[in-house]
């Protein structure tokens, strides 16, 4: 492999590391040789997954709220400490629920915003000042190609998501005279279990989704995790504001 999308030795952290595109995420990554801290909600299933990787890849695994500010501020200051660095931040951890606007209750709304908007706000805040002084690394945001186009039944969460693509772009602009780079990925409909629940057992909603998508199956969370592996890489190093959508065709936005 061409060193400079090599991740042997990158320091990476990487929240929501116990499902999903960050799990899939943080496998890879460790088996590239990457040194990882991984943050997550799920104390169990954060436990679960360093069982699966080598204790040589995970220098820190902390259990941690990232909707509040206090605790994103101290954990990020302990991998740190683990790490000595960061080469990437990559921020994944993401909630959903699709409902009617009209009809979803107001609490489900602030957990959509919490997680998705404030937890990112949170970590974007947390580990500027350290890349800054670094006067390198960079920060992958996950959005989603809801915050490009829209997604019915998902209008709060599609908000949030275009949000992130609107704080990646800014602060991209921010942090590029300290040589950081800031860029985004937005999968499109991925096969993970957050997507499973929300979907239910419905296999009509899946054959839909395969018959929309031009490259005709819905996406696995490797497919996104190749595309970050990519930017977590020395080989983007030019590259900062930009949005990758990981969608199969689904949505060929400008």
């Amino acid at each position: 492999m061409t060193p400079e999308f090599s991740l042997a030795d990158r320091r990476l952290l990487i929240t929501g590391a116990a499902s999903g595109i960050g799990s899939e995420f943080a496998w890879l990554a460790a088996e590239a040789g990457a040194r990882l801290a991984l943050f997550d909600i799920n104390a169990a299933a954060l436990a679960s997954r360093c069982e699966t990787l080598k204790s040589a890849n995970v220098a820190a695994a902390l259990t941690v709220d990232l909707t509040n500010w206090e605790a994103v501020e101290r954990s990020v200051a302990q991998a740190y400490e683990a790490l000595g660095g960061f080469d990437a931040v990559l921020n994944v951890a993401g909630w959903s629920k699709p409902g009617p606007f009209w009809e979803q209750p107001m609490e489900v709304w602030r957990k959509i915003v919490d997680v998705n908007v404030w937890s990112t706000l949170y970590m974007c805040r947390a580990v500027s000042p350290i890349l800054i002084a670094q006067k390198s690394g960079t920060i992958i945001n996950i959005s989603s190609d809801a915050g490009r186009v829209g997604s019915k039944g998902e209008t709060v969460y599609a908000a949030t998501k275009a949000a992130i693509i609107g704080l990646t772009k800014s602060l991209a602009r921010e942090l590029a005279s300290y040589q950081v780079t800031v860029n985004c990925v937005c999968p499109g409909p991925t096969m993970t279990p957050l997507l499973q629940t929300n979907m239910g057992t419905n296999p009509t909603l899946i054959e839909k989704m395969i018959k929309a998508v031009p490259l005709k199956r819905v996406g696995v969370p490797r497919d996104p995790a190749l595309v970050m592996a990519f930017l977590a890489s020395a080989g983007a190093s030019y590259m900062t504001g930009q949005v990758i959508s990981v969608n199969g065709g689904l949505n060929m936005c400008d």
